[in-house]
């Protein structure tokens, strides 16, 4: 929590559940990740935290846009985002979407399927489009695998289908899972695209993107790789694989910009007992699973959970939303946390580092509890 959103948060009298976002720490992460990748072009995944203000301060600051729906489109360009400097980065878009955007100016597009160059085709003539390959999500906290991407053998094959079709193959895609922490992952994958890049040259199609994807790693309880290390390791790749010929770059950071510029702070609701022969606390908070939560389920995401009683003894704990979903149980007493046993309703706990995948993921009004409340500043 930055000094900044400590005093914002000590003179406002704020109704919780709610989320603060230092607009300052968000321009801090942009500029740190063009430091650190400065051959790579940063399209900022509209989808961790499409706020106003965040788009804002991106556009001020030059920002390129990974958007994944029409929504994230029209919002970009609300903010004064140019639809020519954004991609359409999901592979599964409706007609009349594509036909929208293609309206508006936007010009890449991302596919991973026979099925989707055939709407490309059909409904965005002539537009650069880019083919996502599978990989491996290892090490990832939150894994996209499976859903996304097609094998390298299909991308080659799409590729050569879409030039033949009149569309602009211009390169390839990977993401290797969200908030990865095994820098490794990214050298295996950027092998795989190197490959595919030397085999297509061969047949007659050079291509000029290779597109990153996101997964940075933010720290949230437990240490991850630096971005220094994770930027290192994916240079070295890039150089080891590719040698003096490394395309065109760009990155989709979406927790890496967003995550640690926010804070949600809640509400102890209530503190409960389940069984005399047991020692952990049943805390039930004002924001769940379905407040924006969404992430702590498998204990994916860790945050860290600050009281005003800390340093004061503590004990184990299983902390809750306050829905009616036995789902709605945020990390059970195996995820090991603790909180301070002068923890009592009324009380409010801060989150740390919740500002990417929260306000998105959160209900517009599940068991009648309404979205979260939302400050930039």
């Amino acid at each position: 929590m930055t000094p900044k959103v400590a005093d914002f948060l000590r003179r406002e009298a704020l109704p919780t559940p709610c989320l603060v976002v230092d607009l300052d720490v968000i321009e801090a992460n942009y500029k740190r990740l063009a430091r650190l990748m400065p051959g790579a072009t940063i399209y900022y995944a509209v989808k961790a935290n499409p706020a106003r203000p965040i788009l804002d301060r991106l556009v001020g600051l030059g920002s390129r846009f990974d958007v994944a729906s029409l929504a994230e489109i029209e919002a970009c360009t609300a903010a004064g985002a140019d639809p020519r400097l954004m991609s359409y980065g999901s592979t599964v878009k409706k007609v009349s979407d594509i036909v929208r955007a293609r309206a508006l100016g936007v010009d890449l597009y991302s596919f991973d399927s026979e099925a989707e160059l055939d709407k490309l085709v059909a409904h965005a003539p002539g537009a650069r489009v880019f083919c996502r390959i599978a990989v491996g999500n290892h090490g990832a906290r939150w894994p996209l695998s499976e859903k996304f991407g097609c094998s390298v053998t299909m991308a080659g094959d799409l590729l050569i289908e879409a030039r033949r079709r009149g569309l602009d193959p211009v390169g390839l895609s990977f993401h290797v899972g969200s908030q990865q922490v095994d820098p490794v992952t990214w050298d295996v994958a950027i092998a795989r695209s190197a490959m595919l890049f030397t085999d297509l040259a061969d047949r007659g199609i050079e291509l000029k993107l290779l597109n990153l994807g996101g997964g940075f790693p933010v720290r949230y309880r437990e240490p991850v790789p630096s971005l220094d290390a994770v930027a290192s390791e994916i240079r070295a790749a890039l150089n080891r694989h590719f040698g003096n010929r490394i395309p065109e770059l760009m990155i989709e950071p979406g927790r890496a910009i967003a995550g640690t510029a926010g804070v949600i702070r809640s509400e102890v609701v209530l503190v409960a007992r389940k069984d005399y022969g047991r020692p952990e606390r049943w805390i039930y908070l004002d924001a769940g699973k379905f407040g924006g939560l969404a992430e702590a389920s498998g204990d994916a995401i860790d945050y860290p959970f600050r009281t005003r009683h800390d340093g004061g003894p503590a004990g184990p704990v299983v902390i809750v939303g306050p829905t009616c979903d036995g789902a709605d149980v945020l990390y059970d007493a195996n995820a090991g946390y603790e909180l301070p046993l002068a923890l009592a309703p009324g009380d409010t706990v801060d989150i740390i580092g919740a500002g990417a995948y929260t306000t998105t993921y959160a209900s517009i009004g599940f068991n009648g509890f309404g979205p979260l409340k939302e400050y930039y500043i």
